[in-house]
């Protein structure tokens, strides 16, 4: 058995996805990859993850017992206990039955960099979701804390919107594919993010009254967005967004912290403040030598990393 899910770039609705905000999202070319062989046994699984240059940076090994996942001995302890919590969940919503006189040898391979932050968890969940043929969404919200968009991009071969509507996710292709994409590049800031505990910090902190006010606003921005025809329009939607970002979390932009003097276009945070890629406008490829003087190597064109 082989499945695989894409990775994902959030351009709109960061944190405020989890208010139901509305969402664009782009699936990535990298992804993550999952292959199971069965031989016979007696319900052991053995468990290696490999890196994007085909080194293990994981393995264990559990057991199938009285219908639950049980560890045997692992490599990291915080990455199995993730892991069980995922497959029980998986194994509790399913309908499938695992065969205890299996042998269960499961490998998963990355295609990008993991600290890239495009989608380890959620390319993981899906490919999860896949084997068990279950709701990926109900795994994912028994699972995790975040608004899910990562799951339906994991999934989708095209742009998508993605919004939380009474409690269920709702989730649409879009035909988003600027003319002027040329210009788009993403940059990475040479950190992983951890998103989970950036959206505690968000919810524990956030002003419901002016989360509804930058909703509205934000909304109206990603259906423009997807629509804009003009680089210097989509420039300004992305500014309009920081702005409005910045003021709920009461944090400056990226391009306030580290990009001040930047003077090729613009530049936006995708997902989590602080961290992974962020969203670059450049007039004039030369432009990105900027980046490249601050210690920022890792640019990547929009062809290159959106499918």
């Amino acid at each position: 058995m082989n499945f695989k899910s894409n990775g994902k770039l959030m351009l709109t609705g960061e944190y405020l996805a989890l208010d139901n905000a509305l969402v664009l999202a782009l699936p990535t070319k990298f992804g993550q990859s999952l292959v199971i062989k069965e031989i016979k046994g007696n319900g052991t699984f053995s468990w290696k993850s490999f890196t994007n240059d085909n080194k293990v940076w994981f393995e264990s090994t559990f057991k199938l017992n009285n219908n639950s996942f049980e560890v045997i001995k692992s490599s990291n302890q915080k990455v199995s206990t993730t892991l069980i919590k995922i497959l029980n969940n998986a194994l509790e919503l399913s309908s499938k039955q695992l065969n205890y006189e299996l042998n269960y040898e499961v490998n998963t391979f990355l295609d990008f960099p993991q600290f890239w932050g495009l989608g380890s968890s959620s390319t993981l969940l899906n490919n999860v979701a896949q084997w068990f043929s279950i709701d990926p969404f109900k795994l994912h919200f028994n699972v995790f804390n975040g608004s899910g968009y990562d799951v339906a991009a994991a999934y989708s071969k095209q742009p998508i919107t993605y919004q939380i509507n009474n409690k269920k996710p709702l989730v649409k292709t879009v035909a988003f594919n600027p003319s002027f994409k040329n210009h788009i590049y993403f940059v990475y800031l040479n950190e992983k993010q951890n998103s989970y505990s950036e959206v505690k910090k968000y919810q524990e902190n956030k002003n419901q009254v002016e989360i509804e006010e930058a909703i509205l606003l934000i909304n109206s921005i990603t259906y423009q967005l997807i629509t804009a025809s003009e680089l210097s329009h989509f420039e300004e939607l992305l500014n309009e967004h920081e702005h409005i970002l910045s003021s709920v979390l009461e944090i400056p932009t990226i391009k306030e912290q580290l990009f001040p003097d930047y003077k090729g276009g613009v530049i936006k945070s995708l997902g989590a403040w602080g961290g992974d890629f962020v969203l670059v406008t450049a007039k004039d490829k030369e432009n990105l030598n900027y980046f490249k003087k601050k210690g920022y190597h890792t640019t990547l064109s929009y062809d290159e990393i959106i499918s």
